[in-house]
């Protein structure tokens, strides 16, 4: 499949229904990672959290004809977009639409007048901390000098992800 099959748009509605399939779809990649097996990518952001997100005009999906190849929801936090997460199938992966979700969430981000995107994530999955670094993220080191992103942090943990591989990070728009 070439760029031209498929396209970056914004979230309708009706995409949520389709969304947890796709991010449980990209979470069985995780059973290949023997310390994560089991605990990461077995539950899925569900339908009515993604229409909140949707309405906040944020979030974007890559489609293929009339099918959802991926998405990315995102969520404002004052001058911070935040990166709630990011899945393509796995009949669409090592095409480039991760890294173009992210591009299209950049340029969204920086004409609505956001100051960064953040996220948290794995540091070490090649597919998550390494691709996002390469996107101009970095690790907030300090979690202690961003409370929110702490948090989230905290919550990750409290439902049994593992702190020392979590990773909050932050990419700067100018």
């Amino acid at each position: 499949m070439s760029e031209t099959d498929w396209s970056i748009r914004l979230a309708k509605l009706e995409d949520a229904e389709h969304l947890p399939d796709i991010e449980l779809a990209a979470g069985k990649l995780f059973e290949t990672i023997p310390d994560l097996a089991g605990i990461a990518g077995g539950q899925a952001i569900p339908p009515e959290r993604h229409r909140k997100l949707i309405v906040k005009g944020h979030c974007l999906v890559a489609a293929s004809g009339e099918r959802i190849a991926g998405f990315l929801a995102s969520e404002p936090f004052g001058r911070e977009l935040h990166i709630t997460e990011l899945s393509v199938h796995p009949d669409f992966q090592q095409q480039g639409i991760g890294a173009r979700l992210m591009r299209g969430c950049q340029i969204d981000a920086h004409n609505s007048g956001f100051s960064a995107l953040t996220l948290t994530t794995f540091r070490n999955v090649p597919w998550n901390g390494p691709f996002y670094r390469r996107l101009g993220f970095v690790e907030v080191e300090e979690l202690d000098s961003h409370a929110r992103l702490r948090g989230e942090i905290a919550k990750e943990v409290s439902h049994g992800l593992p702190e020392d591989q979590r990773a909050a990070m932050i990419r700067f728009l100018s």
